[in-house]
């Protein structure tokens, strides 16, 4: 009986060791920035659907104290097949996020 739960452990683990399906590389289709002393700004687009712009610039949030104000969106497509859209503002007040989903294009 040992032996017979020694095998199906055996034959689970080879099971589990065996190569799963490859995925695809992602490249990089766009890259750019720009650094400045007032903020910065940077996009990005990879082969798998994910997108990234963002934009900062110092605010003068009061007489004596600057912040950085940042401003942009991002998508990707999730395991489900759907794209995620995401539009933010992050500043003195928090991360502000608004979220969207879309069926993809067929």
């Amino acid at each position: 009986m040992q032996k017979i739960v020694l095998i199906a452990f055996a034959m689970l683990a080879l099971a589990a060791a065996a190569p799963q399906e490859a995925a695809q590389p992602v490249y990089i289709l766009k890259q750019d920035a720009d650094i400045t002393p007032d903020g910065y700004s940077f996009d990005f687009e990879t082969s798998d659907g994910t997108s990234r712009q963002e934009t900062g610039a110092l605010k003068q949030v009061s007489e004596d104290h600057q912040a950085l104000e940042v401003s942009g969106s991002y998508k990707y497509v999730g395991t489900d097949g759907l794209i995620y859209s995401v539009n933010f503002v992050a500043n003195e007040h928090g991360f502000q996020p608004q979220e969207h989903v879309e069926h993809p294009q067929q």
